[in-house]
């Protein structure tokens, strides 16, 4: 976008070298980059009609080059709704500890580490990614988790494996979203480890009032 960006690469730390600007562009970069500029538009750091021509410039990008332009100019971190801290740049490693005590919730917008380890008992855990920003390819969740319920909501585009979760005395729910053939995966799940007694839901968003009477889906928006 002429004169406005000039493409300086972002300041954030890297866990490892940056990809060339050359590379192509996946579906899943254009898709974090889209993540990324609707968080940085609902923290009021690009008005309407910034997000739209960067929205614009995001789905047409060829390179990672054209992608990292787009985000040079944003701050690393931004608040999001709820009151929950979305940030650019993803955690190595989320560990969450907890034992008999109030439910563990991740809703709203937050952003995915690229992996979260689950140490809980007895307390109930829902992970909503409906709204959630992604930054990677694939969430790993390490699971190490006795008792009550471990629910996981997903969206359009988001696959869930639990072949490497192992179950004693719980019981498995797992429902796929009613996606078109040609939705792009935007974020695989590997659900591993173990989760004994209670039970585990992999499970879409609901679909408000108005979107179960005409019979529409859940938007990422429309919450658990």
């Amino acid at each position: 976008m002429p004169g406005e960006i000039s493409p300086v690469p972002p300041t954030g730390k890297h866990p490892g070298p940056s990809p060339s600007p050359e590379l192509r562009a996946s579906h899943a970069d254009r898709d974090r980059v889209v993540d990324m500029l609707t968080v940085a538009a609902g923290d009021g750091l690009l008005t309407a009609e910034e997000l739209d021509e960067r929205l614009e410039y995001a789905l047409s990008a060829r390179t990672v080059g054209e992608l990292a332009v787009l985000t040079a100019d944003l701050p690393a971190a931004s608040s999001g709704a709820g009151g929950t801290g979305a940030a650019a740049e993803a955690k190595d490693v989320v560990r969450i500890e907890q034992v008999f005590s109030g439910p563990v919730e991740r809703v709203g917008r937050w952003v995915l580490p690229r992996r979260l380890e689950l140490a809980v008992s007895w307390c109930d855990v829902t992970l909503d990614l409906t709204e959630a920003v992604i930054t990677q390819d694939t969430l790993r969740i390490d699971v190490a988790m006795a008792g009550k319920k471990l629910t996981l909501v997903t969206r359009p585009g988001v696959e869930v494996d639990v072949d490497g979760l192992s179950l004693a005395h719980c019981r498995l729910s797992h429902r796929r979203a009613r996606t078109a053939p040609e939705t792009p995966t935007v974020l695989r799940v590997e659900l591993v480890g173990q989760k004994a007694h209670g039970k585990v839901v992999v499970r879409p968003a609901r679909r408000t009032l108005g979107q179960w009477l005409l019979r529409v889906p859940a938007s990422p928006s429309a919450g658990a």
